[in-house]
């Protein structure tokens, strides 16, 4: 990785790629966690925009100071080696049930937006992951530093549409709770979520980065493109009657909106459910190739083969019941990100 500036713009496209997943990528996750507060979900959006630029710079800067070559080594530093024990196999658990979100959203894509069977979009993402993580590292970036500046320049250019055609929605309260103070709660959730998700990504990354500043610099561009990218996916999203009877959300909406494009986003959609497959992938290798001694191809044939059995269980249902469930359980990991090292190495 040559160049600060092209290093940290490759950090930040990784970070965004690992977090935008099926959940974020098709509308269902920002539903979940912001837009269903109508106006309270720009707040929310701004707390996890703050958290995001905040905390994923930490890992990365406390990875690199530490030398982690995975988060199960992260984990031990951060709680302790007991206490660590038992966070990384969570974490195991907790990564292969999002893998296997991920992969029931790229069905649902197929299935939903493509009118094609639901397996056929499993087994094409899978074998695609497989191809891709042949390449390692290079591979990882190369996917991203593609798709993730089409995935933001979209997302503007629809909300920017939707302001233009109905700036009500903007204003408008779809669903909204009015007793419930759960839109408080949310950008939290959804923040630790979404950091735990991207620490075995971005702890490894960060050990070959050599200059801590390009870690800085990076986490700004990823933690304010994923905030960017929220913000404007929820002012289209706010457009949408009756948002929860849809699978992906944001293709309905580019449908209202910007229907000659709207096969174009559905294969970006696509790109950014495969650029999380792989990054999950590529983290649980990393961290079981440490234990089971095994080729790689192998043990990422096998994480496909768990994640392929549960994604059967529907990706509406999985996103619903999952994504809250994790976020409180990585709320832990938020509160220790967020104090004081006081024994962090010096750089």
């Amino acid at each position: 990785m040559r160049g600060n500036w092209g290093a940290a713009f490759q950090i930040g496209a990784v970070y965004v790629g690992t977090i935008v997943g099926a959940g974020f990528a098709t509308g269902r996750e920002i539903v979940e966690f912001f837009t269903q507060y109508g106006v309270y979900g720009l707040i929310g959006i701004g707390i996890s925009g703050f958290l995001f630029i905040w905390l994923g710079t930490r890992i990365m800067i406390i990875a690199n100071r530490i030398q982690a070559d995975s988060y199960k080594e992260f984990n031990e530093y951060l709680f302790g080696r007991k206490a660590g024990f038992f966070v990384n196999g969570l974490m195991l658990l907790v990564l292969i049930g999002v893998t296997s979100v991920m992969l029931s959203g790229a069905g649902a894509v197929f299935y939903e937006q493509l009118g094609l069977s639901y397996q056929l979009g499993i087994l094409v993402t899978g074998v695609l992951s497989l191809f891709v993580l042949i390449y390692g590292v290079k591979g990882l970036f190369g996917v991203n530093m593609f798709v993730v500046p089409i995935m933001i320049f979209f997302s503007v250019v629809l909300a920017v549409e939707v302001i233009s055609t109905d700036a009500t929605s903007l204003i408008s309260k779809p669903e909204l709770e009015s007793s419930s103070f759960k839109w408080m709660i949310s950008p939290f959730l959804y923040a630790a979520f979404n950091l735990t998700m991207a620490m075995p990504v971005l702890v490894p990354l960060a050990k070959e980065i050599e200059h801590e500043q390009t870690l800085r610099w990076g986490g700004l561009i990823g933690g304010g493109a994923l905030c960017l990218i929220l913000l404007t996916s929820h002012i289209s999203l706010s457009s949408l009657p009756n948002i929860h009877t849809f699978e992906i959300p944001m293709a309905e909406v580019m449908k209202n909106f910007m229907a000659a494009f709207s096969w174009l986003y559905i294969l970006v959609i696509y790109g950014e459910i495969f650029t999380s497959v792989i990054g999950n992938l590529f983290g649980l290798e990393r961290q079981l190739i440490s234990v089971i001694k095994l080729p790689s191809i192998l043990i990422v044939f096998g994480i496909l083969a768990i994640a392929y059995c549960l994604s059967q269980l529907g990706y509406g249902a999985l996103i619903s019941f999952l994504y809250p469930l994790f976020g409180y359980m990585s709320l832990i990991l938020l509160i220790l990100l967020a104090r004081p090292m006081k024994h962090l190495p010096k750089k």
